[in-house]
This record gives C-alpha cells, structure tokens and sequence, in this order.
C-alpha cells in the first residue's frame, strides 16, 4: 500500500506541504484553487470535479428563508464533501461577511457597526466581539469572515462610512484588535506576516479591507478615487495595515476604488511592492465581488474583455478572484492565458501557494467539517449581553439639558406618562442597518432582538404609560400631559454604493418631527445613523438632549442602560459631526476645523463639566 502523499501529513511543517501539493497539481487544479464562487452555483461538478478553492454567500444570500445554524452547517458541510470527492481531496474555504456579528444568520447576535464601536476607542472590548463573532461564524461551519474593514473614512457622503471605526487612523489601529478576536492571539514569536488561526473550533480566518484608500474618495464617493500622494496613503489609509498583518491576518481583500485613477484590482505596485513586499504579508490576496469585472468595462480601450481583466488583476498581484458566477469561463480564460505566456506561471504557484498556506494553517485538511456541538452558541445570552455592553460603551452623549446646571438624563423612571415617537423607535431593521439579514439591511423585525421602544417599556416602572406613536398627532402632543419625549429618528438601512448621499439631513421629515415634539413636550433626541447627520442649530436649541446612537444592532437595552442613569456615558464621536455638508469634507486637524462637535466630543452625566473631552 503506498504511503499518504506528505501533505496529507498533519505533523510534517506547513511550507513542506504546500510544496508537496503545489507538485501534484495540474495548471486547471490551481487555477480552480484561485477562484471563489457563490453558494448558490457551488454544484458538484464545480465543487468534486473541477476543484473550486473557495466557496462565499452574497449578502442576504442563505440556505433558505430564516435558515437555522444547523441549516447552515449542512450547507457547508454538504459542499466540503463534494470538494473532497476531487482529485486531490482540497477542502474549500467558506467566507461569508459577518461585519457586525454573524449577520446574515436569523437568531445571530447583531453587535454595533464598526462606527459605534470606534465610539467606545475599547480595543479590549472590539477584542472580545471578535471572539464572539468567531464562535458563532465556526457554529455555522464557516471558516472564514470578510472582516474587519479598516477604512478609515474621510467623509460622510460615503456609502460605507458606518464600517470605519474612524476618521482618524490611530483609532482605526487601535480597533484592528478585533483580528486576534477573530483568529487568536499569536505568540510572542510568530513570523511576521505569516498567516495565523488558533484553534478551528474557537477561530475564523479574518480578512483586513478594502487595500486601500477605500474611505478616502474624491467627495466621499463609493468605488471612487482617492486623489493623494503616496506619503498620505501611507500616512492615513495604509496606517492599519501592519497592525493587521503583525496579528497574523490570514486575507486581504483589494478595494474597488482607484488610487490617482488606477484601480486597486490591478495596481502592481500596491498589491505586490508594497503590500507583499514592503510590509511582508504572507497570506493571500482576494479581489472584491466580481471586482476583476469591473477592470474592462466597455468603455475602456480593449472592451469587456474578460481575458484582460484576469491578466491585469493576477498579474498584479491578486491571488484568489471573487469571481462569483463565471467559474467555468474563469477557469478556460485563466489557463488561455498562461499557455500562451500572458500569465506566468510563476505567479500563479505563488497565487495557490499562499492559498494553500492559509488552508493549512486553517485546519480544514484535519477538521473538514463543522462542530455540532457550538450550535447553540449562536445567539447565546453571554453574546446578547457582550452586545449590551458594546452599545452601551458606543452611545454619544452631545447635549444634556439647555442649562448645563440643569442637566436632562438620567431620565426619570416612575413618570405619570410619556412619549415615545419617531420611525426608529421600535425597528430592529432600522436599529441594524445593513450588512444584516439582507445585503443593504431592512425595516421590521427581521431577527430576535429589543428595539429601542421595547427596551424603554422593559425598564420603566409599571405605572409609568408609555404613550407611542411613530408620527405623534397634533392631539397627542397638545393633551397628552407627558413628563418628557423621547424622539428616535435616523437613517434607512443601507450598503456599498446604495448608501452614497450628497444630502445628509434627517430622513423621513426628521428635523420636522422633533421640532413638533419638542415645541410642547421636553425631548430627548436619539440618532440611529451610520454617520453624523444634519442637525440644524435651531433644532437642537429646541431639545432637551441627544444621544448618537450610530447603528447599534440587535440589543436595544444597552440604550436605556445609559438613559436612565444605571450606567454613565462614556463614548466618544470618532468622527467629525459637521454643521452642514457645505463643510465637508471636514476632518480633525482640518486648517479651518469648525465643527457643530469635534472628534474625541462626548459628555458624562455623572461628573463635573471638566471631564467632558
């Protein structure tokens, strides 16, 4: 019986197996081992027979309509058998984007966006949503999440401000923390750049994004262009990075935007000089969602040439392609083209050799499948709790009272009667934002979690009337003999290009139906929203207080933690809340830096005004 190939040797050093496979593979095999596609075309022939290296879900795209963990780990499990049957029995790589907790599963724990989280400037607490996340991803069988996303986000008009921790680059690397909660902390002497995971049963494989200068386009634009020297990429957008790859992140995703017009999909000189070369990563390199595509629209010279895209984006350093759809076509171009010498074959045993290294270094040649014991992990209270604590710490206190010696919160919890009005007071959709359930979010209760309302009735006294209404009616407000208000508005969920906004004022008649509030009732204001909104100074004259609130997910209580006095504010705005849009973009440091409030701006309840920073 002949011996097990070396790379079926769990004991034998991970570069020793990579050799071994890479040696047995034909140019078709490694060219699959390059591609990821999407759940819904991983069939058995793209899977068994053609070797596919890597298998993803869309946002909002899942197993079934409010598919169970188990669900999904069948889903998985079910394709790495496939994948197994193929010749040389690779496993795939499952990565789904769980951003803010593992939201695309119903019943998962939904933590703040990163936003709120550069509020809290908590690295211990990001730490600690990693692990969380990681625990309830492994649950599900993935292996692998598309996070964090260490843009740092420059101005507001841009779609996907709410995964920036920050504008500034120092809070951003503070939070990359959240790497050694997803994968495991490594030891004090592990190599730099190489890729890291702990344990397969605690652990995902994190993914650091979008490489790079995603949050700095020209008008905030999303897949725009970030017009800047080199010295400022480095200095503001690169910043994160090495904190990410000293952790040992196993992936790094390139960014759809340019940088001074060329594409990140195809720049040599940042994918593979600076970010394989100068900082030492030693991971794999993966393009975004059909980001290649987007290389050759028709416009440019050599037409929709798919060929060309392939050439330009592998060529430059891209070592596994998102493809998601078009793996057989992937596949035939990808081989074209290195038989007729347009990609050396050179590039691409580096492309499988750093994918192979992260497949061993992952452990899915040993455990294959998932867990079955974490399911019922997902979810869990100690997670729902953890979340709590998140919002909590996330919550920016920026007006308490109209006379600082007469502050309005803590609120009072046995009043006669109040009001609570405003779209997002009781909406757990709106409350999550997107990346959640769907791709772009949704309204509703479209998972387990307490909204806002319900947190507020959990925690009055029982002879308190809580009075709702989303629009309150003249009626109401006039004869409703009310001790206060509270007023919940903000945004409607949104993701990626669809959240681009040249008008920032609060939707839905916001600032209309604060002010109808706040001219008879005293009125606490709460602001569900991924970025600093318009609040117009005559508006916030009128109201008592206000609280940022960002897009906190799925536990509603850690808001009235804060609001009636059982916990003290202590976030602080890691962004620029502008006066208008005419300012932006307006960033700390800006020459002429006059915002309505500051970076590093949050009040305390508790302490004397001197401890307001």
């Amino acid at each position: 019986m002949a011996a097990a190939p070396l790379y079926r040797d769990a004991s034998a050093p991970v570069e020793a197996r990579v050799r071994d496979l890479l040696g047995r593979m034909t140019l078709r095999e490694k060219a699959a081992q390059m591609a990821q596609i999407e759940r819904t075309v991983a069939s058995p022939r793209a899977l068994a027979d053609l070797g596919a290296g890597s298998v993803l879900n869309a946002g909002g795209s899942t197993p079934r309509d409010r598919a169970s963990p188990a669900d999904w780990a069948a889903m998985v499990d079910g394709m790495q058998r496939h994948a197994l049957a193929s010749r040389l029995g690779v496993p795939i790589l499952y990565g789904t984007d769980a951003v803010h907790g593992h939201n695309n599963v119903y019943g998962a724990t939904v933590f703040p966006h990163n936003v709120g989280l550069g509020a809290t400037r908590d690295a211990e607490l990001v730490r600690r949503v990693g692990e969380a996340t990681a625990l309830e991803v492994r649950a599900t069988g993935i292996h692998w999440t598309f996070a964090p996303c260490v843009a740092v986000c420059r101005d507001p008009r841009w779609g996907r401000c709410y995964e920036s921790y920050s504008e500034d680059p120092e809070i951003v690397r503070s939070l990359t923390a959240i790497v050694s909660g997803l994968q495991g902390q490594p030891p004090a002497d592990h190599p730099h750049g190489y890729p890291f995971l702990a344990s397969v049963r605690e652990n995902v494989l994190a993914c650091a994004k979008h490489f790079v200068g995603d949050g700095g386009t020209d008008k905030g634009l999303n897949e725009g262009n970030a017009i800047c020297s080199y010295e400022d990429l480095e200095a503001i957008h690169m910043t994160p990075y090495p904190d990410c790859i000293a952790q040992g992140v196993a992936t790094v995703m390139a960014s759809y935007s340019k940088w001074n017009g060329e594409p990140l999909h195809s720049s040599r000189y940042l994918l593979t000089d600076v970010l394989k070369g100068k900082l030492g990563f030693k991971g794999f390199v993966i393009s975004d969602w059909e980001g290649i595509d987007r290389l050759c629209e028709p416009k440019e010279p050599r037409g929709s040439d798919y060929r060309y895209c392939i050439a330009q984006s592998v060529n430059a350093g891209m070592d596994m392609i998102m493809i998601p759809h078009r793996f057989e076509k992937f596949l035939e171009d990808i081989v074209f083209l290195v038989e007729k010498g347009e990609i050396p074959m050179s590039r691409i045993d580096d492309a499988v050799e750093r994918i192979l290294r992260v497949k061993f270094i992952s452990g899915v040649f040993e455990h294959p499948f998932s867990d079955q014991s974490l399911l019922g992990i997902v979810g869990c209270k100690e997670h729902r709790l953890l979340a709590r604590e998140a919002v909590r710490k996330s919550l920016v206190l920026l007006k308490n009272g109209k006379d600082q010696k007469a502050p309005f919160l803590p609120l009072a919890k046995n009043p006669k009667r109040i009001l609570v009005a405003g779209t997002h007071a009781d909406d757990i959709g709106y409350q999550c934002g997107g990346w959640t359930i769907a791709w772009h979010g949704d309204s509703g209760k479209i998972t387990v979690g307490t909204s806002i309302l319900e947190a507020i009735q959990e925690s009055l006294g029982v002879q308190t009337e809580v009075v709702y209404e989303k629009c309150p009616t003249e009626a109401t407000i006039e004869n409703g003999d009310f001790s206060y208000a509270v007023v919940v508005v903000g945004e409607v969920p949104y993701a990626e290009w669809t959240g681009d906004r040249t008008d920032l004022s609060i939707p839905f008649n916001g600032s209309e139906l604060i002010t109808h509030v706040a001219n008879k009732i005293p009125t606490l204001v709460i602001v569900i929203s991924g970025r600093p909104l318009v609040i117009e100074s005559q508006v916030l004259d009128k109201i008592e207080a206000l609280v940022a609130a960002w897009l906190p997910g799925s536990e509603g209580m850690g808001i009235t933690d804060c609001l009636f006095g059982d916990q003290d504010f202590v976030g602080t705005l890691p962004v620029t809340w502008y006066r208008s849009v005419d300012q932006l973009p307006i960033n700390a440091g800006d020459a002429n830096y006059d915002p309505l409030f500051p970076v590093g701006y949050g009040l305390k309840m508790f302490q004397s005004d001197d401890d307001s920073t």
